[in-house]
């Protein structure tokens, strides 16, 4: 199946063992489509969803991005490594996890939900002076980074098999795994770093809908996802002809269609032409403002 004229989104379940990259170019080989990115980059040994956008549809890779996540990890107490992962080389290490139990674990998890300001690992792609913070790290060189708020919806421990511990997250986009693991052993007094991570979701969308990651072609005509269907959760708009022609001419509209006579909530809103995305736009102040276009929903909808 070639890639829709308007383009796609392709979730594909990234096995352990190759980068981000190395998936967004096997999928630039076998769809033969140089417009390919991703939505969120995965570690090497860490697996699951990832969330191709192809074609016209990279323009939303920025909305894909920013939805809440959800992964399966696992964390190995009493050994901290530099990278916060089983990567990186040990730093410091305890027996201290063998008097760990349930409730403390659970309790070390209660104080991690909610709105949290997170440490970055050094070694990740943040920028330091417009140099990824990684790079000056594996230079020895001595890096900081400040806290970012983040915001932890779901924590549960799933399974305590010392010195491990497997635990279910539901996050914001932003939140690093690894620093979690880290606190969690800061927060035990022993220690820890992540040996397994999987993600599950991204925003409404699942793993088990995914694609293997050593995907050919064909690709199942089911397994594609509308640019409309991607934006799964925001308010939708359909507009008429003469509207999605003034949406493709960039300006504004007070009403769209036959909706509410109010006119819809402030806010971000999908419009679309017959079904096709045709617009990412914002409502403010009755008005519907286009931020970005993808005209090939009328090439689509005809």
């Amino acid at each position: 199946m070639t890639v829709p004229v308007e383009g796609a989104v392709l979730p594909v379940d990234k096995p352990v063992g190759p980068t981000s990259h190395d998936i967004v170019q096997r999928a630039r080989r076998v769809l033969r489509v140089r417009r390919v990115g991703h939505t969120g980059t995965l570690d090497p040994f860490a697996s699951g969803l990832m969330l191709l956008c192809v074609g016209p549809a990279t323009r939303l890779s920025e909305y894909l991005t920013g939805q809440d996540k959800e992964y399966l990890a696992t964390a190995r107490l009493g050994v901290s490594t530099d990278t916060l992962d089983r990567e990186g080389q040990a730093v410091a290490e305890s027996d201290a996890w063998r008097q760990v139990t349930l409730g403390a674990v659970e309790g070390a998890l209660a104080t991690l939900r909610g709105t949290i300001e997170q440490r970055p690992p050094v070694f990740s792609a943040k920028k330091v002076q417009g140099e990824a913070a990684h790079r000056r790290s594996r230079r020895g060189e001595k890096v900081s980074l400040p806290a970012v708020r983040v915001v932890i919806h779901e924590l549960e421990l799933t399974e305590l098999a010392l010195p491990e511990i497997g635990f279910r997250v539901v996050c914001s986009s932003g939140t690093y795994i690894r620093s979690l693991a880290r606190d969690v052993g800061e927060a035990l007094g022993v220690g820890a770093h992540l040996v397994a991570l999987r993600r599950t979701r991204v925003g409404a969308h699942r793993v088990e809908d995914a694609v293997p990651g050593d995907f050919r072609e064909p690709i199942p005509a089911g397994s594609w996802i509308t640019p409309l269907d991607a934006l799964g959760g925001w308010t939708r708009l359909e507009v008429d002809e003469a509207e999605a022609a003034r949406i493709c001419h960039g300006q504004s509209l007070s009403t769209v269609g036959d909706g509410d006579p109010e006119g819809p909530a402030p806010g971000p809103v999908a419009l679309h032409f017959r079904g096709h995305l045709l617009s990412v736009a914002h409502v403010e102040g009755g008005v519907i403002r286009p931020e970005k276009v993808f005209p090939h929903a009328l090439e689509a909808a005809s």
